[in-house]
């Protein structure tokens, strides 16, 4: 492993990944770590060279997003994978209104950072916990913040605002749009495809434990489903999506539930989770569905919330001309990819069954209007490629705290 080194960073909720890349003209993966079910029993570390070969795998009692960051930092101290590291790259989920694009973390964006906690209490805590950590380990190694909302920001006015007082939206309270990182890693790899799709108007369905369909003409994003937080738009894993505000008044009236009760209702308990009774994963419940009513209507309101979503960006988009799937759920589950499609032909959708039963990169018929790619997204390579771009091109060589 020669060359300068870059380390990537992606905190979740409950979960920590991480990639060692080499850095040259351009980014190489050496390794990939993750760590699940933080903050719970059962918690566990692996870690996988770029083949997908287990090198590490651990059963640690890992309590917080630090502790696991310590351990994964510990195992690529003992076999000195962390030499010659240039840079670190953070995955930060909110941006606020203040970040269109990354930044050098200093003093000062942590500050800013710290006040968006309140906005999103459940990724930024985390994901400050693990840049304050990856600072003290590394006081010298220039830290970079990747903001998942940024590829958003350039969405019209009117696609971000709420019908509130005009006061909310000064203090903030817009549709900011997440999964931006994803769609930006999306867009590239369809720009070296198809620079004419790039181009044109395309609608992204990042699918997976979190969900959201996005709307981009000429490569700007113009819609997305998810809103102030990332827990708005189409229904997740674990996460409602859309709800009447008149529900949430309802329960806190009926229930005297308290905002703490409903923010864990609304983010852990809901969603397919909730509507299944039984499991947050797509997999579990596409093989439980002929035997369990409440798996097949969980899978029936995901995919007849996407279809409605889809069309509704289609519309936005005065039409469309690619449609990609992405994420988990978007890359693997040809079933669902199938059902969200069906009955779309006049939006110009026709996929071809065999294409989409073995994951084609191409799933639309030949003689559909529209076509619909399945892309592998990399959420990680493409914070290294923003963290070794601004690094390289600041030249910076410290962090300031």
């Amino acid at each position: 492993m020669n060359g300068q080194h870059l380390l990537t960073i992606n905190t979740g909720s409950s979960s920590l990944k991480a990639a060692l890349y080499r850095v040259g003209a351009t980014e190489t993966c050496l390794l990939a770590a993750q760590a699940d079910r933080i903050g719970a029993p059962g918690s566990r570390l692996r870690l996988e060279d770029f083949r997908g070969d287990t090198l590490v795998e651990r059963r640690d009692a890992l309590p917080d997003h630090p502790a696991a960051l310590r351990t994964l930092l510990d195992q690529l101290r003992i076999r000195g994978w962390d030499r010659d590291l240039a840079a670190v790259g953070h995955r930060v989920v909110h941006g606020g209104d203040r970040y269109c694009e990354p930044r050098l973390i200093d003093a000062e964006v942590t500050e800013n950072l710290r006040r968006l906690a309140q906005i999103d209490p459940e990724h930024m805590p985390q994901a400050l916990a693990t840049i304050e950590a990856t600072v003290r380990t590394y006081p010298i190694v220039p830290q970079v913040a990747c903001f998942d909302t940024a590829f958003h920001r350039r969405m019209p006015r009117v696609a971000r605002l709420y019908a509130l007082p005009r006061r909310f939206a000064e203090a903030g309270v817009l549709r900011y749009g997440f999964h931006g990182l994803s769609c930006e890693y999306v867009m590239e790899e369809l720009r070296a495809a198809d620079p004419a799709e790039a181009d044109g108007r395309v609608i992204i369905a990042h699918l997976g434990n979190g969900a959201s369909l996005t709307a981009v003409r000429g490569g700007v994003g113009l819609d997305t489903t998810m809103g102030f937080t990332p827990t708005g738009g189409l229904v997740m894993g674990t996460r409602s999506g859309d709800l009447d505000p008149g529900v949430l008044i309802h329960l806190l009236r009926s229930r005297e539930s308290d905002s703490g009760v409903l923010g864990d209702l609304v983010t852990r308990k809901a969603g397919l989770l909730g509507v299944s009774g039984t499991s947050a994963d797509m997999r579990d419940l596409l093989a439980l569905e002929e035997d369990d009513p409440r798996a097949a209507e969980a899978i029936d309101l995901f995919c007849y919330q996407a279809k409605k979503f889809l069309g509704a960006l289609a519309a936005a988009l005065g039409g469309l001309d690619t449609l990609v799937f992405t994420g988990g759920i978007g890359e693997h589950a040809a079933p669902v990819r199938w059902r969200i499609c069906e009955g779309l032909a006049f939006l110009g959708i026709r996929l071809d069954q065999d294409r989409n039963a073995t994951h084609a990169p191409i799933i639309s018929r030949e003689n559909g209007t529209v076509v619909v790619r399945v892309v592998r997204t990399d959420e990680n390579q493409m914070i290294a490629r923003h963290t070794h771009r601004l690094t390289t091109q600041e030249g910076a060589t410290n962090v300031s705290f």
